[in-house]
C-alpha cells in the first residue's frame, strides 16, 4: 500500500507541526488524489496556528493538516474530465476549491455556494480518519466527488498558481460581487499578496485610478508595478484624516467608488468606509478572525448610501477566471517578485516561524524537494 507524509498540526497555540505516515487512498468514483508540488503559507493558516481560530474549542479533535493555496499534479482519477470539461488525466496540472459547500442549503440552492456555511468548516476535519491528506502541507491532497478542479496552462508556474487557489480567486469574487465597473476608482487597503492581486484584477476590469495604501513602501512599488495609478504610505501620512484627504485629492475631489480591505485589522473598516464616495461599495475580505471588535456609527452607512460586502470563499467560476488571468498576464506582470521561499516538508516549522516573524515575503512548502 502506498503511504504519504502529512505535517499534522496536533492543535493548540503554536504547537508543533508533526510529519505523520498516512495510506494514500484509491479515489471513490468523482474523486482525484493529487501529488501536492507547492503548497503556500497563508496568512490564514498561521492565524490557525497561533491559535487565533481554535479549532479544539469548535469542537475539533485529534489533529488536522493546514495549507489550502495548493497545486500539484493527478496521480489518481475517478473522474474523466476538469470542471469545464477538459478531460482530465494522470500527470495533468490541477487546481482546486479547498472548502466543501453542502449543496443542499439556502445559499447553495440560489447558486451562491460561496456562502454556504458548511465552508468555514474546512478545516475542521481530523487528520486520523480517511481520507487523511485533508490538506496542502503533506504529499497529497484528495479531491472529493463533485469538487470544483481545473487544470492549469503549463506556461503558468506552480508558485503562481497556488495563489490562484485562495488571494486570486479571492479578490476576483469579490469584485465581481461588488460590480466594479469600468472607469470606477479603487482605493485598496493593504498592499500584501491579496492587495497586489486586487490591484492588477481591478485594473484588468477597467478601472480608472486605483490607489493602494499601506506602511511598507517596498510593498507600495510593487503595487504600482502592477498597475496602482497611486500610493499612499502610512509611515508617512500616518492620521486615517490626512489619508481620507489625501484620497480625494488624487480622485478628482471625490471619495472611491469602491474601497477594499485586506488588512485584517478592524480599525481599517471604520477607515475605509470614510474612503467612499457617496454610494460607495465597501469590500470586506480581510477580517476574518472572530471577536475582534471596532466602535463605528452606522449613520456613515445610511446618509451617504454606502454599502458594505463581506466576502469569504468563492465560486467556482472565480477560480476558473483567476487561471485563465494568470495564463494572460504571466509574461506582461512581474510575478516572479511574488515568488515565496521554498521549503521541503520536513521544514514545515522552519517555514511557519520564518512567515510568522515576517523573514521572508511569503514561504511555500515543495513536498517534492
Amino acid at each position: 500500500m502506498t503511504t504519504g507524509r502529512a505535517a499534522v498540526y496536533p492543535l493548540g497555540p503554536r504547537a508543533p507541526l508533526e510529519i505523520r505516515e498516512f495510506p494514500v487512498p484509491d479515489p471513490e468514483p468523482g474523486a482525484v488524489v493529487v501529488r501536492v508540488t507547492t503548497a503556500n503559507v497563508c496568512g490564514s493558516d498561521l492565524h490557525f496556528w497561533r491559535g487565533d481560530i481554535d479549532l479544539a474549542r469548535l469542537g475539533l479533535t485529534g489533529g488536522t493538516v493546514l495549507g489550502h493555496e495548493m497545486t500539484g499534479r493527478v496521480v489518481r482519477a475517478a473522474r474523466t474530465t476538469d470542471s469545464s470539461g477538459k478531460p482530465l488525466a494522470e500527470g495533468d496540472r490541477v487546481v482546486y476549491r479547498y472548502f466543501f459547500p453542502c449543496g443542499h442549503c439556502g445559499a447553495c440552492l440560489r447558486g451562491y455556494s460561496a456562502a454556504c456555511g458548511a465552508n468555514a468548516g474546512f478545516q475542521m476535519r481530523s487528520s486520523d480518519a480517511a481520507p487523511h491528506f485533508i490538506g496542502g502541507f503533506a504529499d497529497y491532497y484528495y479531491v472529493p466527488p463533485g469538487q470544483a478542479i481545473f487544470k492549469v496552462p503549463e506556461q503558468v508556474p506552480d508558485q503562481l498558481v497556488a495563489g490562484a487557489n485562495c488571494a486570486l480567486a479571492q479578490v476576483i469574487q469579490g469584485l465581481d460581487r461588488v460590480g466594479l465597473r469600468m472607469g470606477e476608482s479603487v482605493v485598496i487597503q493593504g498592499a500584501g499578496g491579496l492587495g497586489i492581486y486586487a490591484t492588477a484584477v481591478a485594473k484588468s476590469m477597467g478601472a480608472a485610478n486605483v490607489i493602494v495604501i499601506d506602511g511598507v513602501a517596498e510593498r507600495l512599488s510593487l503595487a504600482r508595478e502592477f498597475g496602482a495609478d497611486a500610493t499612499i504610505d502610512i509611515s508617512e501620512f500616518a492620521d486615517a484624516r490626512r489619508r481620507s484627504k489625501l484620497v480625494r485629492e488624487m480622485n478628482g475631489g471625490a471619495g472611491a467608488d469602491v474601497a477594499v480591505e485586506v488588512v485584517g485589522f478592524p480599525d481599517a473598516f471604520g477607515e475605509g468606509i470614510a474612503l467612499l464616495g457617496q454610494g460607495g461599495r465597501y469590500l470586506e475580505i480581510g477580517n476574518i478572525s472572530p471577536g475582534m471588535t471596532l466602535t463605528f456609527d452606522p449613520a456613515l452607512l445610511t446618509l451617504a448610501n454606502k454599502t458594505v460586502y463581506g466576502v469569504a470563499f468563492y465560486e467556482p467560476l472565480a477560480l476558473q477566471k483567476a487561471v485563465g488571468f494568470l495564463a494572460e498576464t504571466v509574461d506582461r506582470l512581474p510575478y516572479g517578485k511574488l515568488a515565496g521561499t521554498s521549503y521541503s516538508l520536513d521544514q514545515i516549522n522552519e517555514a511557519f516561524a520564518d512567515a510568522d516573524a515576517r523573514r521572508v515575503a511569503r514561504a511555500s512548502i515543495d513536498p517534492t524537494l
